[in-house]
């Protein structure tokens, strides 16, 4: 038996007798009791997918990613899912392969679903995101970055772009060079490089160029092979693990020894930086915290609590073995 039609054929009653059943209402105790030993007879399961849809209210919160084969991505979404399951709720994933208009469908698409509150990840949040979201009049919460109109939840970009300057120059650093993304990405492009150049403007005698990447591994190595065609620096700063991973990959390609020949930072924390070698140093960023509180933010709108417009969390540099100390030493 795959619906209540069956289940309500086998008892004898009307299949909305059978729903009010399903959805907890009032039903004399004899129909109860016919109704549960044929549910258990035939181990009928509620779609409860379904009964969500049909309800005024639902229990579903639909969350935008920019893309599934990501660590901070993965990692946030873990988080978001065991929050949402120890609040009794169910989660959406909607992934927009790093496209903005499919980023604004998918806010359209997740509302016609009946989703209770959105949740979303976006490298830029345009007008068009906060105009769909208007339309769908559903609470959101975006994730990584700050949007005056938005709740959101973000890591703390310019202190960790800050500490990873502070210590790179501790360790004697001075031909620096910063390998970074678009500015349109306000968190990695423009707040991580801000701290950066916080930390840098307290030292006097470096030198500093600025480069441009793609987030990809692929599109980091071909970024690192043009830094290095034009520059050798004694380090270089990269706004993400990844991007640190395909510098690590230009270099090796290059017979260039890290950090010995060339110094290499990252920001993340991915699980793989530690696994490398030599390991990766970089800042630890907690994916997964952030999904929790997101989901803790978003049932509260839902239920109508107050929630705090910013919600931040704190980095932690990990020193490991990818930068070379040059004090003391003629750079």
């Amino acid at each position: 038996m795959k619906t209540i039609i069956d289940i309500a054929r086998a008892a004898g009653v009307a299949k909305s007798t059978v729903s009010r059943y399903l959805n907890g209402g009032s039903v004399s105790e004899e129909t109860r009791e016919k109704i549960e030993s044929i549910i258990k007879q035939h181990n009928y399961v509620p779609n409860t997918f379904a009964q969500s849809l049909k309800a005024k209210k639902t229990s579903i919160i639909g969350t935008i990613v920019p893309r599934l084969d990501s660590f901070a991505v993965s990692q946030t979404l873990m988080g978001i899912d065991d929050e949402l399951r120890d609040r009794q709720h169910q989660l959406l994933i909607s992934s927009a392969n790093q496209d903005m208009n499919r980023e604004i469908e998918a806010i359209y698409d997740l509302a016609r679903q009946k989703i209770s509150g959105l949740l979303f990840m976006a490298a830029v949040i345009t007008e068009r995101h906060l105009k769909a979201i208007r339309d769908c009049k559903v609470p959101a919460v975006v994730i990584g970055q700050r949007h005056a109109s938005l709740h959101s939840v973000v890591h703390d970009d310019f202190h960790a772009g800050y500490i990873v300057g502070k210590h790179i120059l501790d360790k004697g650093h001075r031909r620096i060079a910063y390998l970074g993304v678009t500015e349109q990405d306000n968190a990695v492009g423009v707040m991580r490089k801000d701290g950066f150049k916080k930390a840098l403007a307290e030292y006097d005698g470096r030198e500093v160029r600025y480069y441009e990447s793609g987030f990809q591994m692929g599109a980091a190595v071909k970024a690192a092979e043009r830094l290095l065609d034009d520059w050798t620096p004694s380090i270089v700063v990269c706004a993400t693990d990844n991007i640190a991973l395909g510098v690590m990959r230009a270099a090796f390609l290059r017979r260039i020894p890290i950090p010995a020949g060339l110094s290499v930072t990252g920001f993340g924390g991915y699980e793989v930086t530690e696994i490398i070698h030599p390991a990766l140093t970089t800042v630890k960023y907690h994916y997964k915290r952030a999904g929790q509180l997101a989901a803790e933010n978003i049932i509260a709108l839902v239920n109508r609590e107050p929630v705090e417009m910013v919600t931040v969390l704190d980095c932690q540099i990990i020193d490991r073995e990818s930068v070379d100390n040059l004090q003391g030493r003629s750079i």
